[in-house]
């Protein structure tokens, strides 16, 4: 008969987010989730397998927090805005997620045409936004997300690793001023062509 679990799955989860929050994603072991829990590293394998499951249920749980972000600017008066802000939000106020969810190495390069469905699970949605407050075709509104995630995330990387500092005010100025250069040129080259 297996020993009663000690803790639940969602405790240990909860404590070991916290320890990624605060050190990191490399200083989350056995050791330290047990320390986390007050307990020993033991009761935590009575729930996973492993510390890979561990961190897979880790990460999980950190791309859930990321998504209370986006939905939360996807739900603002301008939604694709919303979007962008709160991406920086995000990098600022959990450094730590951020960096585990997107900065990180890869082993295969992707394609940029890539890149944001395998990031985002919100990515339909945000096409989908742009291209009804914007009433840009698919396409072009794929381009305009690509060109302002690579903008925000320029920022949102400065952010995590505390390289400067932005206030709202400037984010909210820097992501418009960009928003509003790209939507023009694609306007007027969509007239053109």
């Amino acid at each position: 008969m297996p020993p009663k679990a000690k803790f639940t799955r969602e405790e240990i989860i909860q404590a070991a987010l916290q320890i990624v929050r605060s050190q990191g994603f490399s200083a989350l072991t056995a050791r330290v989730l047990g320390e986390q829990l007050g307990s020993s590293p033991r009761p935590i394998f009575t729930i996973f397998e492993n510390m890979e499951e561990v961190q897979q249920a880790v990460i999980a749980a950190a791309k859930c927090v990321y998504k209370e972000y986006i939905d939360k600017g996807l739900s603002e008066a301008i939604p694709f805005k919303g979007v962008g802000k709160q991406y920086i939000s995000f990098s600022m106020q959990e450094p730590k997620l951020f960096q585990l969810l997107f900065m990180h190495e890869q082993v295969n390069i992707p394609d940029i045409q890539l890149v944001l469905p395998m990031i985002d699970e919100s990515y339909q949605r945000i096409v989908q936004s742009i291209q009804e407050s914007y009433h840009l075709d698919e396409t072009l509104s794929i381009k305009l997300y690509q060109h302002l995630w690579i903008y925000t995330h320029g920022i949102a990387t400065l952010c995590a690793t505390k390289m400067c500092r932005f206030t709202s005010e400037d984010i909210n100025q820097m992501i418009s001023e960009l928003f509003m250069s790209l939507i023009k040129q694609m306007k007027v080259g969509n007239v053109n062509d």
